[in-house]
């Protein structure tokens, strides 16, 4: 698939599930893919620190088969030559990985992300032309240990106002605040534990991307 096309397929993004195995309450990746696709997500992304890179090169394997059974775009974190070797439809990076740039020459038909803390950091993203930026953390979450800034939803406003280009949201967003970060323009929401660690996967996707559709 070209970029292009895999572009016009994130546009319909709303709800963005990121997988994290050890906040699945002893759910298995699969088992909250499975969960998420059930639910109608559009797009997963696969999000492992602690695998080896064999190890995640494995599982990207299990994940490109079944989105591709569901039609739903695969993004790899961080990883650029684990995107490429299982057939991921894109890769999110962070800010001490490959630079935009270096990645895109390597994989010139991946949809590129790149995580983005503040202004600063995200228009420099969109100047090195990534295809879209997150913005994060919102709120205080449990993937980001040790980190004590949170945005808030009023940052949200504030810095996609200078971007042209699409940007996600992150970092402890669940039901019960979403509505502040679409108050404040976010459409494409990823979120970890609001959905990893609920009793039903599919149920929690829905409500979620309801809560989305149904926002002014």
């Amino acid at each position: 698939m070209m970029r292009l096309e895999r572009l016009k397929r994130f546009e319909r993004v709303d709800i963005y599930p990121v997988t994290c195995e050890r906040l699945s309450c002893g759910r298995s990746d699969i088992d909250v893919l499975r969960g998420v696709i059930a639910g109608g997500t559009k797009i997963i992304q696969l999000r492992e620190k602690e695998l080896s890179k064999r190890e995640l090169y494995k599982l990207a394997l299990e994940f490109r088969a079944i989105t591709s059974e569901s039609d739903v775009l695969l993004i790899i974190n961080d990883h650029v030559d684990i995107a490429l070797a299982c057939g991921a439809d894109g890769v999110h990076l962070g800010q001490s990985d490959l630079p935009v740039r270096v990645a895109r020459e390597i994989a010139p038909d991946l949809i590129i992300g790149l995580s983005s803390h503040d202004e600063t950091e995200a228009l420099a993203a969109q100047i090195a032309g990534a295809d879209y930026v997150n913005i994060g953390p919102v709120f205080a979450t449990k993937t980001k240990e040790g980190t004590s800034v949170f945005l808030g939803p009023e940052k949200i406003a504030e810095i996609s106002r200078h971007l042209n280009i699409p940007f996600t949201v992150m970092g402890g967003i669940k039901l019960a605040n979403i509505e502040s970060v679409i108050s404040a323009g976010a459409t494409k929401i990823a979120v970890v534990s609001a959905i990893s660690m609920a009793d039903d996967i599919p149920g929690a996707t829905r409500a979620l991307i309801n809560k989305i559709s149904k926002s002014p």
